[in-house]
């Protein structure tokens, strides 16, 4: 098929010779309806079609002028508003000029709303906003995944959140997590008396928080991994170690003003709550 199609834009006197055209019109981005027409236009021969798609339509003014101009040429009106009132507007509008309309979510709404019982929210663009959402959640996924324990220290001034720690103290498990939620987020994991990287003082600093836990604590869970891994003599699990590491550690935060939290026998989710407090703040959700 070899329709043409214009985006948001008054059809020139050129465009204007065509023998059909097809105005979509929509409060929210349009493509919906625009992939609806042309679904149902692949199954005519006609390739004389020239489809004009305006999105974000909220005003009866809006409607008005673009109805006019769809008259001028007798345009077939595909709309797909989430407003009563806009619909309103251009059924009485379109009636003026004796135009063919197909209104794709109306009936639609109407039978749901009878069916579930509840009245629609009329907010347009609300399935857009959920794949902005997803598409925010792999994005963030996938930077996570990169900037994992100490990993692209050059790109990590892009994260939301940056977490720092010994190891085990849960920073992979619990970027993964803010990660799933749409936050990026990098991790870098604190050696006793090796200075942390210089990338981290290239970056917002209200983005960092570190990480610290009970030194039993993570006594009891690095031995458990070095028996696991068939290597039970290493200072690795020693307590005297540790608790240096962890003394290191709560000097370098502090000096640095970075905030903490401990993650002592506490769900990922719970710590989660806190970090995102710390950095991006509580209120805020990813958009």
């Amino acid at each position: 098929m070899g329709f043409n199609l214009y985006y948001n834009v008054h059809m020139s006197d050129d465009t204007k010779k065509a023998e059909y055209y097809i105005y979509v019109i929509s409060d929210a981005t349009g493509e919906t309806a625009e992939t609806v027409t042309l679904a149902a236009l692949s199954q005519f021969k006609k390739k004389d079609v020239i489809i004009s798609r305006t999105g974000h339509v909220r005003s009866d003014d809006h409607i008005r002028s673009l109805v006019k101009e769809a008259a001028e040429v007798r345009a077939l009106v595909v709309h797909t508003l989430v407003s009563d009132r806009l619909r309103s507007t251009l059924k009485e509008e379109a009636h003026k000029y004796q135009l063919l309309t197909i209104d794709i979510i109306g009936p639609l709404l109407e039978t749901l709303s009878l069916y579930l019982g509840k009245s629609p929210q009329a907010k347009p663009g609300l399935l857009h906003k959920i794949d902005d959402y997803y598409f925010r959640r792999i994005e963030a996924i996938d930077f996570t995944v990169k900037h994992d324990d100490g990993q692209n220290l050059r790109t990590m001034v892009d994260a939301d959140i940056a977490l720092l720690g010994v190891s085990r103290t849960t920073k992979t498990p619990l970027s993964i997590y803010l990660a799933k939620e749409g936050w990026k987020v990098a991790n870098v994991p604190i050696v006793l008396d090796i200075p942390p990287p210089q990338e981290l003082f290239f970056m917002d600093q209200r983005k960092i928080v570190g990480l610290i836990i009970d030194p039993d604590k993570l006594t009891h869970i690095r031995k458990a991994r070095l028996r696991h891994l068939g290597q039970e003599m290493s200072s690795y699990g020693d307590l005297e170690y540790i608790a240096q590491e962890l003394d290191y550690c709560k000097n370098m935060f502090r000096k640095n003003r970075w905030p903490f939290v401990s993650v002592t026998n506490r769900a990922v989710e719970e710590v989660a709550v806190d970090v995102i407090a710390l950095t991006v703040g509580k209120d805020r959700r990813v958009e």
